[in-house]
């Protein structure tokens, strides 16, 4: 039997370049998927993984990448990881073009590549029987909000509310649809992108904090869950590292003991 075919959006670096590199250290066929060419090559040659450009806020790159998959193979899980931040100011001061750019690739990206390639795992189980699976990389910014989250908190609280009715449109499909909600993960971009490319405001964020996340931790998280038995659906992963307890509270320093508080008299 073939080996199964796992697409992953946002493979260009971070998280979505771990998760390709994990997928394919335990056999799957990957279809790396991303805009910057070069990054898609460097990866197709560490790995051997396969790599598709396409910018996911344009239908006709996601409608070529349909066509492409349907052309060289069946199809068997999906994570849709491509999305991004902007900005950490108020509701009242952001910019509302920075918002859209959120929302176009948070939320609108992974409605248009889940319209585009359900149609290809519903094939798959007609053709092979099993299952399928669809997982989507939200954030814990979906689920709580936090000042200067606005836009941010905004597109992933969309993203985990699309998952949610996805799931449920679902029922009664061989489709397993997974959620992965990280916290602080240490990247080498998507404080960067935050910041405009400030890189000093980019490292304050993870300075002095214990052990953030590092993208394999999540990729780890994402592939574990996909290769679960398929009666067992993980609907939602929270990842964090322990140094962080909400979006807004992370320590910084040694974690270590508190005083155990003394005896009542």
């Amino acid at each position: 039997m073939a080996n199964r075919r796992v697409v992953v959006t946002g493979a260009s670096s971070g998280i979505g370049a771990a998760t390709v590199r994990r997928f394919r250290s335990d056999g799957w066929d990957v279809v790396g998927v991303a805009r910057r060419a070069d990054r898609l090559e460097a990866l197709a040659a560490e790995t051997g993984a396969s790599v598709f450009v396409a910018d996911l806020t344009q239908q006709a790159d996601v409608d070529a990448l349909r066509d492409h998959l349907a052309a060289t193979g069946p199809l068997h899980a999906l994570v849709n990881n491509a999305g991004g931040a902007k900005g950490l100011d108020s509701v009242e001061a952001s910019d509302v073009d920075d918002w859209a750019w959120m929302f176009e690739i948070n939320v609108l990206g992974v409605k248009r590549v889940t319209s585009a390639l359900l149609p290809l795992l519903r094939r798959t189980v007609a053709d092979e029987g099993g299952s399928v699976d669809i997982l989507n990389v939200t954030s814990i910014a979906g689920l709580v909000a936090y000042v200067g989250g606005g836009g941010y908190n905004a597109a992933k609280f969309a993203a985990h509310a699309m998952t949610a009715v996805l799931r449920l449109e679902l029922n009664g499909e061989p489709i397993r649809v997974i959620e992965v909600a990280p916290g602080m993960v240490h990247t080498e971009e998507f404080s960067l992108v935050r910041f405009d490319g400030d890189q000093e405001r980019a490292d304050a964020v993870y300075a002095e904090v214990p052990n953030p996340l590092s993208a394999d931790d999540v990729a780890e998280e994402i592939v574990h869950a996909i290769g679960r038995p398929f009666h067992v659906d993980l609907d939602l992963i929270v990842i964090k590292p322990v140094a962080q307890s909400a979006p807004h509270l992370v320590a910084k320093g040694a974690l270590s003991p508190k005083s155990p508080a003394a005896p009542e008299s």
